[in-house]
């Protein structure tokens, strides 16, 4: 059976200057692989027969963007796409329901001059054709085709595929304006187009779009009105302000901007595109309600994965405290302006209705047809962008703008004491702080360990770089719990990375992972990414505090236990990881009081309402995933 900015505010850096001028290859030496042989992992009791499992996470692609045209392999199974809901045709064309993904401008401010987190028809006009996508910065070559000089390449890529890392420059003449590689490009029908064709292949660098907090609650659209609400969709997210939204938020009305109808951008699977995510899919098992935790950026998106919660700004010591007024977000639109924020800042107090944005979001929250607390402590202010951790991937002491160190518990906190191994494993660590030339590609803020008060203790112990996860997967020597981040450069984020590399990067590790026949037997991998990174999907979303949830990502689980093509509708997060991992590894506790991981497991609706859940708020552990009843386990390679 089975169990119930291009890079806006992103708070990491890729050492591109340093990689164009250096052509030596210096990393750091390799951390010492995990001693812990494997039977030391399999003696701790589980409740499934996982013994280890890895979190694969990549950067900012919605569920649509990379699923739109996917179909079944199993004809049993269903899929909730563009594709299924006949927005568009196999071909990308539009659908006899195109209209339900249709982009609507703004014409009339909707909140007095206060920021508006949805507006109705009356305030509303469709764009006759959608904002031209841009270019956004991206160049004319590859970004990365210097790797190629250095020996050896981008260590987290084996030999075969470093060739990735010379393609897909536009080839263009401008960095920005129209991408005129998209077919029609200034013509456009106002709703999701494929962004792939003639002159636009699937192994292509293309523009970034705005992913943060105020601006996704502005694009869902969300309210409970009759306009907005349906028996299929109860919480009245439309999605239908993308591009109205990432045309008015920071551009003056003179000005041109950038981040425009590339939110509306999806792949073919039809056609080829995204193809190991597709055989992914086709061979084990993926969910298609699965959403990035919070509306927002990679760094707030990824702190559940550790926390089950967001990491609000403190003394340091645990307690509360206010950042400077400079540091203090208002979304309220600058006077004379529908929606140029006065301040786009990092910080902001949602305890305090009286606070710029906060009223709307709370009035609409209030109003759902069940009850939310919205999680916003007395005087707690929350991330609205991404900000730096508090310590360095090495554990020093980091300066600047800083998320300062939190007392939170973590999931690494609880599986330390109970003595189960774990480790994260980040590309570009053993880089990092060093002349190498991938110094600087580690994502610090995609550690949700960082943040803690006691990373610089941890790092001995739990932290690694990507190339040790290849050990330990030939070796045996994987420890219970994995976390795994590649580099900058092939992370998949748009504009400073590319799907083609990310796939290969994930290829790569379930590969590594299956070649150790006796470790894989127990083992699984969950791919998924941070967050959808602004980019369009048509899924439900449930509200289950303030900060989230947000639109559907992809996650596929690749284990001898989840094979078959089966498709999931429970509705999970990243939460719902470490809802896995203490239910697995039985550890009879939560993280705090207030963290998600206390939300019941969600009871699914009927088959015309299967998305929803009947006891909303409610959040999955995964176990959805998977059939541990099943006894012709063969290890998953070729089976379809």
């Amino acid at each position: 059976m089975h169990f119930s900015d291009t890079r806006k505010g992103r708070a990491k850096t890729i050492a591109c200057a340093s990689i164009l001028a250096l052509s030596v290859f210096g990393l750091g030496s390799s951390a010492q692989a995990q001693a812990d042989p494997d039977k030391a992992v399999d003696s701790i009791k589980t409740e499934t027969p996982i013994k280890h499992v890895i979190i694969i996470v990549g950067e900012n692609r919605s569920f649509d963007h990379l699923f739109a045209t996917f179909e079944p392999k199993n004809r049993d199974e269903k899929v909730l796409n563009l594709l299924s809901e006949r927005i568009i045709n196999q071909d990308g064309s539009p659908g006899p329901n195109f209209a339900k993904a249709h982009q609507f401008k703004i014409v009339s401010a909707p909140n007095g001059g206060t920021f508006f987190s949805s507006a109705g028809l009356a305030q509303k006009q469709l764009y006759a054709t959608l904002p031209a996508p841009d270019v956004a910065g991206v160049g004319a070559v590859s970004p990365y085709l210097p790797v190629l000089s250095i020996p050896g390449g981008d260590p987290g890529l084996p030999p075969a595929d470093q060739f990735l890392f010379g393609t897909g420059g536009t080839g263009l003449g401008f960095t920005l304006g129209p991408d005129t590689r998209i077919t029609n490009v200034n013509n456009l029908p106002p709703g999701p187009f494929q962004m792939t064709g003639p002159t636009m292949p699937f192994d292509a660098f293309t523009g970034d779009t705005i992913h943060q907090y105020f601006q996704m609650v502005q694009q869902m659209d969300c309210a409970i009105d009759k306009e907005h609400v349906s028996r299929r969709n109860p919480t009245g997210c439309l999605h239908d302000l993308q591009s109205a939204i990432t045309t008015t938020f920071s551009t003056p009305p003179t000005g041109t901007p950038h981040d425009t109808g590339q939110t509306m951008a999806f792949f073919n699977m039809q056609n080829g595109d995204a193809p190991v995510f597709k055989s992914l899919a086709d061979k084990y098992t993926m969910s298609d309600n699965y959403h990035q935790p919070v509306m927002g950026g990679t760094g707030p998106d990824s702190q559940p994965l550790g926390f089950a919660d967001q990491v609000f700004f403190s003394d340091g010591h645990g307690n509360p405290a206010t950042p400077a007024a400079a540091n203090i977000y208002n979304p309220d639109p600058q006077a004379g302006t529908l929606n140029l924020y006065t301040k786009r800042a990092q910080w902001f107090n949602c305890s305090d209705v009286n606070q710029p944005g906060i009223a709307a979001i709370t009035n609409y929250l209030n109003a759902l047809p069940y009850a939310v607390q919205t999680k916003c402590g007395p005087g707690q202010f929350w991330q609205a962008v991404n900000v730096n951790p508090a310590f360095t991937p090495k554990g020093a002491v980091q300066g600047g703008l800083v998320v300062p160190q939190t007392l939170q518990r973590s999931i690494g906190d609880v599986l330390s004491a109970n003595n189960i191994p774990w480790k994260y494993y980040g590309g570009g660590f053993n880089a990092d702080g060093t002349s190498s030339p991938f110094n600087g590609s580690y994502c610090n803020i995609c550690n949700p360990f960082e943040y803690e008060a006691g990373y610089p203790s941890m790092v001995a112990d739990h932290m690694r770089d990507v190339t040790d996860l290849f050990t330990d997967l030939t070796n045996g020597t994987l420890p219970a719990v994995s976390y795994v981040k590649p580099d900058g450069l092939m992370d998949g984020h748009p504009a400073s990375s590319k799907w083609s590399l990310f796939e290969a990067f994930a290829q790569n590790i379930v590969e590594l992972a299956q070649s150790n026949p006796e470790q894989w037997r127990e083992t699984a991998i969950f791919i998924t990414v941070d967050e959808g990174g602004g980019y369009y999907d048509s899924g439900f979303i449930q509200p289950v505090d303030f900060f989230g949830t947000g639109p559907r990502i992809p996650m596929i689980a690749v284990s001898p236990f989840s094979t078959g093509g089966h498709i999931s509708h429970v509705y999970n997060e990243h939460s719902s990881f470490v809802k896995f991992v203490e239910r697995n590894w039985m550890l009879n506790t939560t993280l705090s009081t207030r963290s998600r991981d206390n939300l019941p497991n969600p009871r699914m609706g009927d088959d015309d309402n299967q998305y929803v859940p009947r006891n909303m708020p409610a959040i999955g552990d995964l176990f959805d995933l998977f059939d541990f009843d099943r006894h012709d386990h063969d290890g998953g390679h070729d089976r379809d």
